[in-house]
């Protein structure tokens, strides 16, 4: 069995013993979003177990104690490598002014049940080089660090807490200006959906909090038949995926229903 100490991933456990997600859930009720297999995946991989302490407002022996029943060996000995951090520090953490530094704390806006996204834009867009957003979330936002490392922005997260977290977004001279506008030619909406009549797989995101939508979509696209499309229903167009569906091969098209209602067809270009 593994020998699990503060550094090991939460998805090394997992892997290990059937019984380990359940037997981690029940140390804090923090941990219940590990029952949904996206988030798990998402999640899993990058948290250790002394992470996991500070998001759960427990400690690194409540894990051990909870996994030795199990058969898991536990060293004591080796210590946390990161303080919070959940990637080394980068360079321009330890040397950015704290005048270059936009904070936005995005948790009263999800707390709301609405989308932080247009107030992220708002923030990231007037930027200048050397200058980094400073987002306060609930949660490690892997989606958007993704599409904004493509772009060239440096990211790094760290645990403040308790379901707290914060990730910077650090704007380099290699930063390219996203088209949020892409919207697909949806001239031919009812073309598009005529033809793949017959050959839809339908999903609704519209009542997923942040950021299943886009990982629910993406996660069905991988499923998806070579000559199927994927109808969504979303409640706002989801800019930040758009680029994401063209890295992958993707067309799109967009109907607007009514303000907080808008239909995707997603299918292979």
């Amino acid at each position: 069995m593994l020998t699990i100490n503060a550094n090991t991933k939460i998805a090394a456990i997992l892997k290990q013993h059937p019984d380990a997600l359940e037997a981690i859930i029940s140390i804090s009720p923090k941990f219940n979003k590990l029952r949904n297999p996206l988030l798990r995946k998402l999640m899993a991989g990058r948290t250790s177990i002394s992470m996991a302490s500070k998001i759960g407002g427990c400690t690194i022996n409540d894990f051990f104690e909870k996994l030795k029943p199990l058969g898991f060996e536990v060293d004591n000995i080796t210590k946390a490598e990161e303080a919070s951090g959940i990637n080394p520090v980068p360079d321009f953490i330890k040397n950015i002014s704290a005048e270059n530094i936009v904070e936005l704390d995005v948790r009263p806006v999800l707390e709301s049940g609405k989308d932080p996204l247009s107030l992220i834009l708002e923030k990231i867009k007037p930027l200048k080089s050397h200058q980094a957003l400073k987002l306060v979330n609930s949660f490690e936002p892997v989606p958007l660090i993704q599409l904004l490392e493509k772009q060239g922005y440096q990211t790094y997260s760290e645990i403040g807490g308790e379901s707290i977290f914060y990730t910077y977004f650090y704007k380099t001279d290699q930063v390219k200006q996203t088209q949020t506008d892409e919207t697909g030619d949806h001239a031919d909406w009812d073309k598009k959906l005529k033809y793949y009549e017959g050959k839809l797989k339908t999903i609704d995101v519209r009542a997923l909090e942040m950021p299943l939508p886009m990982l629910t979509i993406l996660d069905e696209l991988e499923k998806l038949p070579q000559k199927d499309a994927l109808y969504v229903y979303h409640k706002r167009i989801p800019v930040f995926l758009l680029p994401e569906l063209k890295d992958r091969k993707f067309e799109f098209r967009i109907k607007e229903i009514s303000d907080g209602e808008v239909h995707l067809l997603i299918f292979k270009s």
